[in-house]
């Protein structure tokens, strides 16, 4: 009897280790999972909706946050590149402009941001024409010169603008 007693109690004590190892690797699967939705729902709030002028005027505010905005584009630049405290090569960068949205009756670029894209990105864009709607995701990167410095991440063209048709 007490072999029997001894056999049960080693093969009670093999499967309740099992279970418990198994538990607690199936916790951490679990642990895995939920670290990379919340990592992911992170990334997802890091996104602020702003417009144009809120950045320009607290440029502070967004230093290394990514804000998404709508704005008129207004035409490629070489505004800002090369600038050593705020360093993106035109070798590798161009600029974009976009027009102030405080102005209504003339097309005044918002010069006072700096919006860069990688020559890459902006080679998918060459069709971009004054006065076409966009809406842009990029990080400000710097604030030199009290102005706001963006890398552009994402670009997107929401209303091609009206061409004039050529008058004969």
């Amino acid at each position: 009897m007490n072999k029997k007693f001894i056999s049960t109690l080693s093969l009670a004590l093999v499967i309740g280790l099992s279970c418990g190892i198994f538990n607690q690797a199936l916790s951490k699967g679990n642990n895995s999972i939920q670290k990379k939705q919340l990592q992911q729902a992170k990334t997802a709030q890091k996104v602020i909706n702003v417009s144009p002028l809120a950045v320009v005027n607290n440029p502070h505010k967004y230093l290394n946050k990514t804000v998404k905005m709508q704005a008129t584009f207004d035409k490629f630049s070489t505004l800002g590149l090369d600038y050593k405290k705020a360093l993106r090569p035109s070798n590798k960068y161009i600029g974009i402009l976009i027009q102030r949205d405080d102005v209504i009756d003339h097309s005044i670029p918002l010069s006072e941001m700096k919006l860069f894209l990688k020559k890459e990105l902006a080679e998918k864009h060459i069709d971009l024409d004054a006065g076409d709607k966009i809406e842009l995701s990029a990080t400000v990167f710097s604030t030199a010169l009290n102005d706001p410095w963006l890398d552009v991440n994402d670009l997107k063209i929401i209303k091609k603008a009206k061409k004039e048709e050529a008058k004969n």
